[in-house]
């Protein structure tokens, strides 16, 4: 077994990369000091690629943009005062994504560990600037990620609805999100990736652990796999709630999801367009609209009543997975019941979690931090307080659902202390301007959410 001593770390290195084209494996290689190598490998279906010069210099490009991301799961398991880069360096604004992907990202990480990341983060800036990337003749297709939720469920079948050729695409082995996929019945894309098994042993012995930018990570293997797969676009599921963080006293905003959130996403766009291929779009099909209004477009759906599901107990690393799709008491859970709800029948919504969350008053709690009353929104990708408070209100003023026990309590008790402006639904059914979606989708995609 390896040693560990995460107090004598001097510096986390980016040792090398390499994309094997006849197998389709990338690896990553890093380390902390003069420590072993902690090598992780992505593997891309669809070997041998055969590539053209200008398409495999951008996948090299890609692939050495994934180093620089992926590499946050193993630096937070000591957060080092130095980065080294070995061989070619970096430019200027490739350092400035990274560093605020490292620092933004690891947010949450940071707030639970006790640590301050701000300003102490540097990636050395090795390079002129790169000359911007030309396009490589990438075709009219989308590589859309799927996450075995609502959401990217939704996007999947407005691009079908809109006639826009897709891959669904994932990162991972789980096999709720491959039911998901091919319940969809279009073509798909399973990417692996496996991390070092050093950074368990390190885990065991003393490593920082926790949240990390996954999406951000997740982001940038599917561009890299977009460039194998000829595919010009990049489409993520991420509304924009994402963008807003939990209020907390004393310490500020942390957004639990701040890489699926638009400042990430608009960096993350240009960036490739500018360093890897002037042709590659990256863009989250979902950002005009709010949860509820996904919500809303979802509950129109019924083929996947009993096939997707949003809690996160499904898809952690480590650990037990709830018996059924949904544990019932998870932040995910409350929050998918409770913006559902006014958009669906009562039957379809209980058969679909196979329990009434809303009339079971132990979860009082749980419901609470989500209307941000006594506590803050919870660390994990659901949507703001102002929407849990709107989709409880509608609730409160339905024959259905105003006797179950927390929306009786919410009239009680929470409904007196709002204002009309702070409880309004339709508000929050309309679509924002701010969003990356081509614009020949734009006018489609919001005719066919009725926004």
């Amino acid at each position: 077994m390896t040693d560990f001593d995460r107090g004598a770390i001097r510096a986390f290195r980016f040792l090398d990369c390499g994309f094997d084209a006849a197998t389709g494996e990338a690896r990553l290689a890093y380390a902390f000091d003069e420590g072993p190598e902690l090598v992780e490998t992505v593997r891309f279906p669809g070997a041998p690629f055969a590539l053209d010069a200008a398409r495999a210099a951008a996948v090299q490009r890609a692939l050495r943009l994934l180093h620089l991301i992926a590499g946050v799961s193993y630096y937070k398991a000591a957060v080092p005062p130095e980065i080294r880069i070995e061989g070619e360096g970096i430019d200027a604004a490739t350092a400035a994504l990274v560093t605020s992907i490292y620092e933004n990202g690891l947010g949450e990480f940071a707030y639970r560990n006790g640590l301050s990341l701000r300003g102490k983060i540097v990636f050395p800036v090795a390079s002129a600037a790169t000359p911007a990337a030309a396009s490589v003749g990438l075709a009219t297709h989308a590589l859309v990620a799927i996450g075995g939720g609502k959401d990217s469920l939704v996007s999947i079948e407005a691009l079908r609805a809109l006639d826009v050729a897709q891959t669904v695409t994932w990162v991972g082995s789980s096999p709720l999100i491959k039911a998901c996929a091919e319940r969809t019945g279009l073509p798909t894309l399973n990417l692996t990736r496996t991390l070092s098994p050093l950074l368990f042993e390190y885990n065991k012995q003393g490593a920082l652990n926790g949240h990390i930018p996954v999406t951000a990570v997740n982001s940038a293997i599917l561009a890299l796999a977009a460039l194998l797969q000829g595919s010009d676009q990049v489409v993520f599921s991420n509304e924009r709630s994402a963008s807003y963080g939990s209020l907390i006293p004393g310490t500020g905003e942390v957004n639990h999801q701040w890489s699926k959130g638009w400042d990430f996403e608009q960096t993350f766009a240009a960036h490739l367009r500018s360093h890897v291929a002037a042709d590659l779009q990256y863009y989250s099909l979902l950002r005009p609209f709010s949860e509820l209004a996904v919500a809303r477009q979802f509950a129109r759906l019924d083929r996947y009543d009993q096939h997707f599901s949003s809690c996160n107990r499904n898809f952690h690393l480590l650990g037990e997975r709830p018996a059924q799709r949904w544990c019932g008491v998870c932040p995910k859970c409350h929050f998918v019941f409770l913006a559902l709800a006014p958009f669906m029948p009562k039957p379809r919504l209980m058969g679909i979690f196979g329990r009434n969350l809303l009339d079971e008053p132990e979860q009082a709690p749980g419901f609470d931090a989500l209307l941000e009353y006594r506590d803050h929104k919870p660390f994990e990708c659901v949507g703001e307080g102002r929407e849990s408070r709107a989709a409880m209100d509608a609730l409160a003023d339905s024959p259905a659902w105003r006797e179950d026990a927390l929306v009786k309590r919410y009239i009680r008790e929470i409904r007196p202390q709002l204002t009309p402006e702070d409880r309004g639904l339709a508000p929050l059914l309309e679509a924002s301007d701010d969003h990356g979606i081509p614009a020949g989708l734009w006018g489609p995609l919001r005719a066919h959410f009725g926004a």
